[in-house]
Protein backbone atom coordinates (compact mmCIF):
# COMPACT_ATOMS: atom_id res chain seq x y z
CA UNK A 1 0.00 0.00 0.00
CA UNK A 2 1.41 3.21 -0.87
CA UNK A 3 1.84 6.11 1.25
CA UNK A 4 -1.01 8.78 1.53
CA UNK A 5 0.01 12.09 -0.59
CA UNK A 6 -0.91 14.43 2.17
CA UNK A 7 0.28 12.31 5.07
CA UNK A 8 3.02 14.77 7.15
CA UNK A 9 6.08 13.50 7.54
CA UNK A 10 7.31 16.86 9.58
CA UNK A 11 4.40 16.41 11.95
CA UNK A 12 6.50 13.40 13.35
CA UNK A 13 8.87 15.27 14.72
CA UNK A 14 9.26 16.86 18.15
CA UNK A 15 7.51 20.23 18.55
CA UNK A 16 9.78 21.07 21.80
CA UNK A 17 13.37 19.69 22.76
CA UNK A 18 13.97 16.31 24.79
CA UNK A 19 16.61 17.45 27.65
CA UNK A 20 19.07 15.90 29.64
CA UNK A 21 21.07 17.01 32.57
CA UNK A 22 23.96 18.83 30.98
CA UNK A 23 21.03 21.16 29.17
CA UNK A 24 19.17 22.87 32.25
CA UNK A 25 20.61 24.40 35.78
CA UNK A 26 18.60 25.15 38.74
CA UNK A 27 17.41 28.73 39.74
CA UNK A 28 19.02 29.82 43.02
CA UNK A 29 16.12 31.25 45.24
CA UNK A 30 15.91 33.19 48.58
CA UNK A 31 16.65 30.21 51.39
CA UNK A 32 16.48 29.94 55.16
CA UNK A 33 17.56 26.02 54.83
CA UNK A 34 21.43 25.64 55.68
CA UNK A 35 23.13 22.77 54.19
CA UNK A 36 22.98 19.16 55.62
CA UNK A 37 19.73 19.62 57.34
CA UNK A 38 17.35 19.12 54.47
CA UNK A 39 15.58 15.50 54.91
CA UNK A 40 16.74 13.26 52.54
CA UNK A 41 13.78 10.48 53.16
CA UNK A 42 11.72 9.07 50.49
CA UNK A 43 9.74 6.65 49.39
CA UNK A 44 11.24 4.20 46.57
CA UNK A 45 7.85 2.04 46.00
CA UNK A 46 4.11 2.37 47.70
CA UNK A 47 5.46 0.49 51.06
CA UNK A 48 9.31 1.06 51.14
CA UNK A 49 11.30 3.92 52.57
CA UNK A 50 15.07 5.48 52.56
CA UNK A 51 16.77 7.67 54.33
CA UNK A 52 18.81 8.70 51.47
CA UNK A 53 17.49 9.03 47.92
CA UNK A 54 19.85 6.38 46.45
CA UNK A 55 20.14 2.54 45.34
CA UNK A 56 23.07 0.82 43.49
CA UNK A 57 22.55 -0.47 39.83
CA UNK A 58 21.02 -4.40 39.17
CA UNK A 59 24.66 -4.79 37.23
CA UNK A 60 26.97 -7.58 37.66
CA UNK A 61 29.80 -5.20 38.10
CA UNK A 62 27.85 -2.98 40.37
CA UNK A 63 25.75 -5.13 43.08
CA UNK A 64 26.18 -8.16 45.24
CA UNK A 65 25.83 -8.44 48.78
CA UNK A 66 28.55 -6.46 49.32
CA UNK A 67 27.68 -3.42 48.00
CA UNK A 68 24.26 -4.04 49.14
CA UNK A 69 24.79 -4.32 52.87
CA UNK A 70 27.14 -0.72 52.39
CA UNK A 71 24.16 0.65 50.76
CA UNK A 72 21.47 -0.32 53.32
CA UNK A 73 24.08 0.61 56.19
CA UNK A 74 23.95 3.99 54.92
CA UNK A 75 20.37 4.68 54.07
CA UNK A 76 19.85 3.68 50.63
CA UNK A 77 19.15 0.49 49.16
CA UNK A 78 21.21 -2.28 47.05
CA UNK A 79 19.76 -4.17 44.17
CA UNK A 80 21.30 -7.65 43.46
CA UNK A 81 21.85 -8.32 39.71
CA UNK A 82 19.68 -11.61 38.10
CA UNK A 83 23.27 -12.97 36.19
CA UNK A 84 23.20 -15.95 38.38
CA UNK A 85 21.18 -18.83 39.57
CA UNK A 86 18.09 -18.72 41.92
CA UNK A 87 20.51 -20.55 44.52
CA UNK A 88 23.24 -17.71 44.52
CA UNK A 89 20.55 -15.45 44.50
CA UNK A 90 18.90 -17.16 47.71
CA UNK A 91 22.30 -16.80 49.20
CA UNK A 92 23.22 -13.52 48.07
CA UNK A 93 19.89 -12.53 49.69
CA UNK A 94 20.80 -14.04 52.85
CA UNK A 95 24.01 -12.40 53.21
CA UNK A 96 22.34 -9.20 53.72
CA UNK A 97 19.63 -10.37 55.84
CA UNK A 98 22.26 -11.90 58.15
CA UNK A 99 24.84 -9.34 57.87
CA UNK A 100 23.65 -7.44 60.99
CA UNK A 101 21.65 -9.95 63.01
CA UNK A 102 22.62 -9.87 66.41
CA UNK A 103 22.34 -13.69 66.90
CA UNK A 104 24.75 -15.39 64.69
CA UNK A 105 23.34 -18.69 63.98
CA UNK A 106 24.24 -22.37 65.31
CA UNK A 107 26.15 -23.12 61.83
CA UNK A 108 27.94 -19.74 61.51
CA UNK A 109 29.16 -20.30 64.88
CA UNK A 110 32.38 -21.70 65.87
CA UNK A 111 32.89 -24.23 68.66
CA UNK A 112 35.51 -26.12 70.15
CA UNK A 113 35.40 -29.50 71.35
CA UNK A 114 36.39 -30.43 75.25
CA UNK A 115 38.87 -32.57 74.79
CA UNK A 116 40.67 -30.73 71.75
CA UNK A 117 44.19 -29.71 72.48
CA UNK A 118 44.60 -26.10 73.66
CA UNK A 119 47.15 -25.60 70.73
CA UNK A 120 44.67 -26.88 67.71
CA UNK A 121 42.20 -24.83 69.19
CA UNK A 122 44.42 -21.48 68.96
CA UNK A 123 45.03 -22.35 65.80
CA UNK A 124 41.88 -22.96 64.67
CA UNK A 125 40.72 -19.81 66.11
CA UNK A 126 43.12 -18.00 64.67
CA UNK A 127 41.89 -19.50 61.07
CA UNK A 128 38.62 -18.08 61.69
CA UNK A 129 39.49 -14.89 63.28
CA UNK A 130 37.71 -15.18 65.98
CA UNK A 131 38.80 -14.29 69.84
CA UNK A 132 36.58 -17.07 71.51
CA UNK A 133 34.05 -19.62 71.34
CA UNK A 134 31.64 -22.04 73.15
CA UNK A 135 32.97 -25.25 73.96
CA UNK A 136 29.92 -27.84 73.16
CA UNK A 137 29.80 -31.49 73.61
CA UNK A 138 28.98 -34.18 71.21
CA UNK A 139 24.78 -32.83 71.62
CA UNK A 140 25.42 -29.12 71.35
CA UNK A 141 25.66 -28.76 75.36
CA UNK A 142 27.01 -25.83 75.90
CA UNK A 143 29.89 -26.89 78.46
CA UNK A 144 31.95 -23.68 78.68
CA UNK A 145 33.57 -21.15 76.88
CA UNK A 146 37.61 -20.92 76.23
CA UNK A 147 39.41 -17.52 75.11
CA UNK A 148 42.75 -15.87 74.02
CA UNK A 149 42.81 -15.09 77.60
CA UNK A 150 42.15 -18.40 78.97
CA UNK A 151 44.66 -20.29 76.60
CA UNK A 152 47.75 -17.90 77.05
CA UNK A 153 49.23 -19.14 80.00
CA UNK A 154 48.33 -22.95 78.73
CA UNK A 155 50.19 -22.89 75.66
CA UNK A 156 53.87 -22.69 77.33
CA UNK A 157 53.13 -25.96 79.21
CA UNK A 158 53.15 -28.70 76.28
CA UNK A 159 50.61 -29.42 73.64
CA UNK A 160 48.71 -31.77 75.31
CA UNK A 161 46.39 -29.83 77.84
CA UNK A 162 42.76 -29.69 76.16
CA UNK A 163 40.40 -27.46 76.52
CA UNK A 164 38.35 -28.62 79.26
CA UNK A 165 40.87 -27.94 81.37
CA UNK A 166 41.49 -24.30 80.20
CA UNK A 167 38.04 -22.98 79.31
CA UNK A 168 35.95 -20.77 81.88
CA UNK A 169 33.30 -22.88 83.19
CA UNK A 170 30.50 -20.81 84.58
CA UNK A 171 29.16 -19.47 81.24
CA UNK A 172 26.88 -17.07 81.04
CA UNK A 173 23.45 -17.72 78.07
CA UNK A 174 20.72 -16.37 76.95
CA UNK A 175 17.49 -17.32 74.96
CA UNK A 176 17.13 -16.39 71.50
CA UNK A 177 14.52 -13.95 72.75
CA UNK A 178 17.24 -11.43 73.77
CA UNK A 179 16.88 -8.14 72.77
CA UNK A 180 20.48 -6.31 71.80
CA UNK A 181 19.79 -3.75 74.78
CA UNK A 182 19.48 -6.38 77.10
CA UNK A 183 22.32 -8.34 75.58
CA UNK A 184 24.88 -5.43 75.55
CA UNK A 185 23.55 -4.86 79.44
CA UNK A 186 24.56 -8.48 80.28
CA UNK A 187 27.70 -8.47 78.97
CA UNK A 188 28.96 -4.89 80.68
CA UNK A 189 27.68 -6.54 83.62
CA UNK A 190 29.73 -9.76 83.75
CA UNK A 191 32.73 -8.55 81.70
CA UNK A 192 32.31 -10.71 78.70
CA UNK A 193 32.83 -9.73 74.98
CA UNK A 194 30.13 -12.83 74.14
CA UNK A 195 27.00 -14.22 75.12
CA UNK A 196 25.88 -18.11 73.90
CA UNK A 197 22.36 -18.16 73.09
CA UNK A 198 20.62 -21.66 74.23
CA UNK A 199 17.55 -23.28 74.47
CA UNK A 200 15.72 -25.44 77.45
CA UNK A 201 18.28 -27.88 77.70
CA UNK A 202 21.34 -25.44 77.27
CA UNK A 203 21.92 -26.87 73.70
CA UNK A 204 23.78 -24.42 71.44
CA UNK A 205 21.47 -22.58 68.88
CA UNK A 206 23.67 -19.12 68.46
CA UNK A 207 26.01 -16.47 69.97
CA UNK A 208 25.73 -13.05 70.42
CA UNK A 209 28.83 -11.25 69.95
CA UNK A 210 29.40 -6.76 71.99
CA UNK A 211 31.22 -6.19 68.05
CA UNK A 212 27.80 -7.33 66.14
CA UNK A 213 25.64 -5.26 68.99
CA UNK A 214 27.81 -2.13 68.41
CA UNK A 215 28.59 -2.62 64.67
CA UNK A 216 24.97 -2.63 64.25
CA UNK A 217 24.44 0.79 66.34
CA UNK A 218 27.04 1.90 64.76
CA UNK A 219 24.47 2.77 61.71
CA UNK A 220 21.46 4.73 63.07
CA UNK A 221 19.92 6.03 59.63
CA UNK A 222 20.62 2.29 58.14
CA UNK A 223 17.76 1.46 55.83
CA UNK A 224 15.92 -1.75 58.29
CA UNK A 225 12.63 -3.77 57.71
CA UNK A 226 10.32 -4.00 60.35
CA UNK A 227 12.30 -6.60 62.11
CA UNK A 228 15.42 -4.61 62.47
CA UNK A 229 17.14 -6.58 59.35
CA UNK A 230 19.10 -4.41 56.61
CA UNK A 231 16.89 -4.17 53.11
CA UNK A 232 17.91 -5.63 50.20
CA UNK A 233 15.82 -5.11 46.64
CA UNK A 234 16.23 -7.80 43.92
CA UNK A 235 16.28 -7.72 39.96
CA UNK A 236 14.32 -10.35 38.21
CA UNK A 237 13.42 -10.82 34.68
CA UNK A 238 10.38 -9.69 33.11
CA UNK A 239 9.10 -13.25 32.93
CA UNK A 240 10.66 -14.99 35.68
CA UNK A 241 8.07 -15.95 38.49
CA UNK A 242 9.97 -18.60 40.04
CA UNK A 243 12.74 -16.25 40.83
CA UNK A 244 10.22 -13.82 41.51
CA UNK A 245 8.81 -16.32 44.54
CA UNK A 246 12.17 -17.33 45.12
CA UNK A 247 13.27 -13.83 46.22
CA UNK A 248 10.44 -13.32 48.13
CA UNK A 249 10.79 -16.56 50.19
CA UNK A 250 14.88 -15.57 51.01
CA UNK A 251 13.28 -12.55 52.94
CA UNK A 252 14.12 -9.63 49.47
CA UNK A 253 12.24 -6.44 50.54
CA UNK A 254 11.51 -5.39 46.98
CA UNK A 255 11.43 -6.61 43.41
CA UNK A 256 12.51 -4.93 40.13
CA UNK A 257 11.10 -6.62 36.97
CA UNK A 258 14.20 -5.38 34.85
CA UNK A 259 13.80 -5.07 31.27
CA UNK A 260 15.01 -2.50 28.44
CA UNK A 261 11.50 -1.88 27.45
CA UNK A 262 8.82 -2.03 29.65
CA UNK A 263 6.07 -0.63 27.97
CA UNK A 264 5.58 -4.00 25.92
CA UNK A 265 2.70 -6.31 26.20
CA UNK A 266 4.04 -9.06 26.83
CA UNK A 267 5.87 -7.69 29.56
CA UNK A 268 2.97 -5.92 31.03
CA UNK A 269 1.27 -8.65 31.51
CA UNK A 270 3.74 -11.31 32.74
CA UNK A 271 4.69 -8.13 35.23
CA UNK A 272 1.20 -7.68 36.45
CA UNK A 273 0.97 -11.67 37.08
CA UNK A 274 3.93 -11.18 39.11
CA UNK A 275 2.53 -9.04 41.47
CA UNK A 276 -0.33 -10.58 41.96
CA UNK A 277 2.03 -13.81 43.10
CA UNK A 278 3.69 -11.81 45.21
CA UNK A 279 3.30 -9.62 49.02
CA UNK A 280 6.18 -7.47 48.44
CA UNK A 281 6.64 -4.56 46.40
CA UNK A 282 7.50 -4.38 42.84
CA UNK A 283 9.19 -1.71 40.81
CA UNK A 284 8.39 -2.04 36.84
CA UNK A 285 11.04 -0.52 34.54
CA UNK A 286 12.23 0.41 32.27
CA UNK A 287 10.69 3.44 30.92
CA UNK A 288 11.13 6.99 29.34
CA UNK A 289 7.15 7.83 28.27
CA UNK A 290 4.17 8.80 29.59
CA UNK A 291 2.36 6.64 27.69
CA UNK A 292 4.28 3.71 29.41
CA UNK A 293 3.40 5.00 33.12
CA UNK A 294 -0.28 5.20 32.50
CA UNK A 295 -0.35 1.59 31.46
CA UNK A 296 2.18 0.79 34.41
CA UNK A 297 0.89 2.52 36.95
CA UNK A 298 -2.28 0.51 37.28
CA UNK A 299 -0.49 -2.01 38.96
CA UNK A 300 3.35 -1.33 39.54
CA UNK A 301 4.66 -0.19 42.91
CA UNK A 302 6.78 1.92 41.72
CA UNK A 303 8.44 3.14 38.35
CA UNK A 304 12.33 2.99 36.89
CA UNK A 305 12.89 5.50 34.15
CA UNK A 306 15.46 5.32 31.68
CA UNK A 307 16.11 3.93 28.02
CA UNK A 308 19.72 4.56 27.11
CA UNK A 309 21.45 7.25 29.30
CA UNK A 310 24.09 4.82 31.00
CA UNK A 311 27.78 5.58 30.95
CA UNK A 312 27.90 1.98 29.20
CA UNK A 313 24.81 1.77 27.17
CA UNK A 314 24.50 1.81 23.29
CA UNK A 315 20.45 1.68 23.16
CA UNK A 316 19.85 4.97 21.76
CA UNK A 317 22.75 4.63 19.11
CA UNK A 318 22.09 0.83 18.00
CA UNK A 319 18.43 1.52 18.00
CA UNK A 320 17.98 4.84 17.27
CA UNK A 321 15.48 5.10 19.98
CA UNK A 322 15.17 6.83 23.46
CA UNK A 323 14.48 9.78 25.55
CA UNK A 324 16.79 12.20 27.58
CA UNK A 325 16.63 11.61 30.84
CA UNK A 326 15.48 14.53 32.04
CA UNK A 327 12.69 14.99 30.12
CA UNK A 328 11.73 11.06 30.41
CA UNK A 329 12.07 11.57 34.27
CA UNK A 330 9.70 14.68 34.01
CA UNK A 331 6.95 13.29 31.83
CA UNK A 332 6.74 9.79 34.07
CA UNK A 333 6.56 11.86 37.16
CA UNK A 334 3.77 14.13 35.93
CA UNK A 335 1.61 10.81 35.49
CA UNK A 336 3.23 8.70 38.32
CA UNK A 337 2.21 11.81 40.61
CA UNK A 338 -1.42 11.48 40.23
CA UNK A 339 -1.61 7.67 40.87
CA UNK A 340 1.30 8.38 43.74
CA UNK A 341 3.88 5.93 42.50
CA UNK A 342 7.23 6.44 43.23
CA UNK A 343 9.85 7.43 40.57
CA UNK A 344 13.43 6.27 40.33
CA UNK A 345 15.69 7.55 37.78
CA UNK A 346 17.97 5.29 36.42
CA UNK A 347 21.28 6.13 34.62
CA UNK A 348 23.22 9.17 33.04
CA UNK A 349 24.13 10.89 36.34
CA UNK A 350 27.89 11.69 36.16
CA UNK A 351 27.97 14.48 38.97
CA UNK A 352 25.96 15.28 42.39
CA UNK A 353 24.41 17.89 40.41
CA UNK A 354 23.11 15.49 38.08
CA UNK A 355 21.10 13.77 40.88
CA UNK A 356 20.04 17.10 42.38
CA UNK A 357 18.26 17.97 39.15
CA UNK A 358 16.74 14.45 38.72
CA UNK A 359 14.82 14.96 41.92
CA UNK A 360 13.90 18.02 40.80
CA UNK A 361 12.44 17.13 37.53
CA UNK A 362 10.25 14.72 39.37
CA UNK A 363 12.51 11.25 40.42
CA UNK A 364 12.22 10.55 44.36
CA UNK A 365 15.66 8.54 44.13
CA UNK A 366 18.53 7.68 41.81
CA UNK A 367 19.93 4.64 40.90
CA UNK A 368 23.67 4.38 40.26
CA UNK A 369 25.75 2.25 38.23
CA UNK A 370 28.95 3.50 36.88
CA UNK A 371 29.25 6.28 39.89
CA UNK A 372 29.99 3.36 42.36
CA UNK A 373 31.24 0.60 39.94
CA UNK A 374 35.12 2.02 40.86
CA UNK A 375 34.25 1.46 44.44
CA UNK A 376 35.70 -1.12 46.59
CA UNK A 377 32.03 -2.85 47.68
CA UNK A 378 31.45 -3.14 43.77
CA UNK A 379 32.24 -6.93 42.40
CA UNK A 380 34.05 -5.81 39.62
CA UNK A 381 37.33 -6.62 39.02
CA UNK A 382 40.26 -4.02 39.89
CA UNK A 383 42.46 -3.61 37.14
CA UNK A 384 45.78 -1.70 36.16
CA UNK A 385 46.03 0.38 33.14
CA UNK A 386 49.15 2.67 32.44
CA UNK A 387 49.91 3.01 35.80
CA UNK A 388 46.21 3.61 37.15
CA UNK A 389 43.95 1.25 38.94
CA UNK A 390 40.27 0.71 37.35
CA UNK A 391 37.39 -1.44 38.09
CA UNK A 392 35.61 -3.90 35.55
CA UNK A 393 32.11 -2.32 34.39
CA UNK A 394 29.94 -3.56 31.63
CA UNK A 395 26.55 -2.76 30.63
CA UNK A 396 23.87 -5.23 30.85
CA UNK A 397 23.54 -5.01 27.22
CA UNK A 398 27.01 -6.08 27.08
CA UNK A 399 27.94 -9.32 24.65
CA UNK A 400 29.66 -10.49 28.51
CA UNK A 401 26.66 -9.98 30.46
CA UNK A 402 24.22 -10.84 27.39
CA UNK A 403 26.16 -14.29 27.30
CA UNK A 404 25.83 -14.08 31.25
CA UNK A 405 22.38 -14.37 30.94
CA UNK A 406 20.91 -10.82 30.66
CA UNK A 407 19.95 -11.04 27.29
CA UNK A 408 15.90 -11.75 28.09
CA UNK A 409 16.54 -8.38 29.49
CA UNK A 410 16.42 -6.92 25.92
CA UNK A 411 13.68 -9.36 24.77
CA UNK A 412 16.66 -11.45 23.17
CA UNK A 413 16.49 -15.14 22.75
CA UNK A 414 19.85 -16.75 23.49
CA UNK A 415 21.72 -17.06 19.95
CA UNK A 416 23.74 -20.29 19.24
CA UNK A 417 26.79 -18.03 17.73
CA UNK A 418 28.34 -14.91 19.57
CA UNK A 419 28.10 -13.26 15.75
CA UNK A 420 24.27 -13.14 16.53
CA UNK A 421 24.52 -11.81 19.57
CA UNK A 422 23.10 -7.59 18.86
CA UNK A 423 24.43 -5.89 21.92
CA UNK A 424 23.23 -2.64 23.45
CA UNK A 425 26.05 -2.02 25.95
CA UNK A 426 29.88 -1.93 26.12
CA UNK A 427 32.36 -3.54 28.21
CA UNK A 428 34.74 -0.98 29.69
CA UNK A 429 36.84 -0.02 32.73
CA UNK A 430 35.73 2.85 35.36
CA UNK A 431 38.73 4.67 37.83
CA UNK A 432 39.09 3.19 40.60
CA UNK A 433 37.79 5.35 43.46
CA UNK A 434 37.72 3.69 46.83
CA UNK A 435 35.30 2.72 49.70
CA UNK A 436 31.63 3.52 48.56
CA UNK A 437 31.60 5.68 52.17
CA UNK A 438 33.62 8.08 50.58
CA UNK A 439 31.38 8.09 47.55
CA UNK A 440 28.14 8.72 49.19
CA UNK A 441 29.21 11.13 51.56
CA UNK A 442 30.04 13.56 48.37
CA UNK A 443 27.12 12.51 46.67
CA UNK A 444 25.10 13.30 49.49
CA UNK A 445 26.37 16.39 50.31
CA UNK A 446 26.05 17.80 46.86
CA UNK A 447 22.47 17.04 46.95
CA UNK A 448 22.14 18.97 50.59
CA UNK A 449 23.97 21.93 49.09
CA UNK A 450 21.22 21.57 46.20
CA UNK A 451 18.42 22.05 48.47
CA UNK A 452 19.84 24.63 50.02
CA UNK A 453 20.45 26.88 47.05
CA UNK A 454 16.76 25.97 46.67
CA UNK A 455 15.16 26.96 49.78
CA UNK A 456 13.72 23.30 50.37
CA UNK A 457 13.81 21.48 53.96
CA UNK A 458 12.77 18.24 52.26
CA UNK A 459 12.71 16.27 48.77
CA UNK A 460 8.75 17.19 48.53
CA UNK A 461 9.19 20.68 48.84
CA UNK A 462 12.24 20.76 46.81
CA UNK A 463 10.19 19.43 43.86
CA UNK A 464 7.87 22.12 44.41
CA UNK A 465 9.87 24.97 44.66
CA UNK A 466 13.05 24.06 42.19
CA UNK A 467 12.54 26.15 38.86
CA UNK A 468 14.59 25.12 35.78
CA UNK A 469 16.60 27.34 33.55
CA UNK A 470 17.59 25.94 30.04
CA UNK A 471 21.25 26.63 29.11
CA UNK A 472 23.61 27.14 26.22
CA UNK A 473 27.04 25.06 25.35
CA UNK A 474 28.22 28.32 26.51
CA UNK A 475 26.96 28.49 29.84
CA UNK A 476 27.73 24.64 30.40
CA UNK A 477 30.84 24.61 29.66
CA UNK A 478 31.42 28.03 31.79
CA UNK A 479 30.25 26.05 34.91
CA UNK A 480 33.02 23.89 34.28
CA UNK A 481 36.31 24.72 35.52
CA UNK A 482 37.78 26.59 32.52
CA UNK A 483 41.33 28.90 31.43
CA UNK A 484 43.01 26.92 34.49
CA UNK A 485 45.32 23.79 34.40
CA UNK A 486 43.70 21.62 37.35
CA UNK A 487 46.40 20.34 40.07
CA UNK A 488 44.56 18.64 42.63
CA UNK A 489 41.30 17.55 41.35
CA UNK A 490 37.99 17.75 43.87
CA UNK A 491 36.85 14.30 45.21
CA UNK A 492 33.32 14.90 43.90
CA UNK A 493 34.38 16.41 40.61
CA UNK A 494 36.72 14.60 37.48
CA UNK A 495 37.30 16.88 34.61
CA UNK A 496 36.03 16.14 31.21
CA UNK A 497 37.37 16.87 27.43
CA UNK A 498 35.12 19.52 25.71
CA UNK A 499 34.88 19.94 21.86
CA UNK A 500 34.48 23.49 20.17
Amino acid sequence: MGIDPNYSFSSKLPSSLGLTFDDVLLRPMKSNVEPGTASLKTRISKNIELNIPVLSAAMDTVTESIMAVSMAQFGGLGVIHRNMTIEQMVFQIQCVKRAEEIIIRREDVFTAHPNSSVKETDEEMMKFGVSGAPVVDESDRVLGIISGTDIRPFLHLGEDDNVRSAMTKKVITASKNITSRDALKLMYENKIERVPIVDSKDHLVGLVTMQGILQSREYESASRDKNGLLQVGVAIGPFDEPRALAAQDSGADILFIDCAHAHNESVIESAHNITKKVDIDVVVGNIGTRGAAEDLSTFADGLKVGIGPGSICTTRVVTGVGVPQLTAISDVADIASIHDIPVIADGGIRYSGDATKAIASGADAIMLGSYLAGTDESPGRLVTLNGKRYKQYRGMGSIGAMKSGSSDRYLKGNPSKDSEYVPEGIEAATPYKGSLETELIQLIGGIHAGLGYVGAANLSEFKKRAQFIQISYAGYREGHPHDVVITDEAPNYSSIPFTN
